[in-house]
């Protein structure tokens, strides 16, 4: 066994895992990664690449460039073009980003699941009544990017951006052993649901979820970046129009996108909870009457 699978499959027992990222000051801990992973030196920049070597699958093959002058240009690299073929089947919304498909479904009623047996409610995600209506008994899946996967987050159809709302939280590790013993763990995490009128008239929300190490969001079309510098709730009225695989923005690092849907709209297959899904790729299907209208 090598070291590094060695130091793995450590880090993967549960109790240590959960102590080694949750367990500390996980505020002072992301500022302080946030600040290393932006040191542009050659012999600070190639160490922490190095490091995140070590714990991680990170593989560059795809990135537009493999020469970076910091970490953190690393971290939000664009990919080669055509890396990413987007789906063009005008049925279906397409996965907004590369991921890992945490739980994901029908809403029940308002509530949610972020891991069986552990619910939560869109009023304490989203924080507005008329969300909470709109996607009563609607449709969800938790998309979860791992520290090593491309982090820049596209629209997953034609649609207009008309509001984002910040929220400010802590940084709770997002993994699947967080997500088992902290109740209501996107509730509690910086979050900024982002509001999106499709070109059919449905209205989707996208929620960017910040973990330890991650909490930032920039957007494409805001000129800010969301971060712990503000106090949520900050309503941030806009127009931005986006095509399809259009970019959106990126996470400073990488953590976890919940993409909600009105009723009628229904998980494609390629969106299986467990499974590895690309942006790109069909995430989920229009409703059935939206269908037949279009053909």
């Amino acid at each position: 066994m090598t070291l590094k699978s060695t130091i793995i499959t450590i880090l993967q027992q549960e109790d240590l895992n959960f102590l080694l990222t949750n367990r500390i000051p996980r505020r002072l801990l992301t500022r302080l990664v946030g600040r290393l992973s932006r040191i542009r030196q050659p012999l600070v920049r190639d160490l922490s690449i190095g490091v995140w070597r070590l714990f991680s699958d990170l593989d560059l093959s795809e990135a537009k460039t493999t020469r970076f002058a910091s970490m953190h240009d690393c971290f939000i690299r664009e990919l080669k073009d055509g890396a990413r073929p987007i789906d063009t089947d005008p049925t279906v919304l397409v996965s907004p980003c590369d991921a890992i498909v945490g739980a994901c479904g029908a809403v029940a009623g308002v509530e949610l699941l972020q891991i069986k047996g552990s619910p939560y409610t869109l009023r304490d995600l989203l924080g507005d009544p008329d969300a909470v209506d709109r996607y009563r008994d609607g449709c969800y899946v938790t998309l979860r990017l791992t520290s090593s996967m491309y982090h820049r987050f596209h629209a997953p159809y034609d649609c207009e951006v008309d509001q984002v709302t910040y929220i400010s939280g802590d940084t709770w590790n997002v993994n699947p052993i967080a997500l088992k013993r902290i109740e209501k763990l996107f509730c509690r995490n910086e979050r900024a649901p982002i509001r999106a009128r499709l070109a059919t008239g449905h209205v989707v929300t996208l929620v960017p979820v910040a973990a330890i190490l991650v909490a930032g969001i920039r957007l494409s079309f805001l000129d800010v970046v969301l971060d712990r510098h503000h106090r949520g709730p900050i309503v941030m009225p806009c127009r931005a129009g986006l095509r399809k695989g259009e970019e959106m923005g990126w996470f400073q690092h990488g953590s976890t996108i919940i993409v909600l849907a009105p009723k009628g709209f229904t998980l494609c297959p390629t969106a299986r909870e467990g499974g590895i899904i690309r942006m790109g790729r069909p995430l989920l299907r229009l409703p059935h009457h939206e269908l037949e209208l279009r053909n």
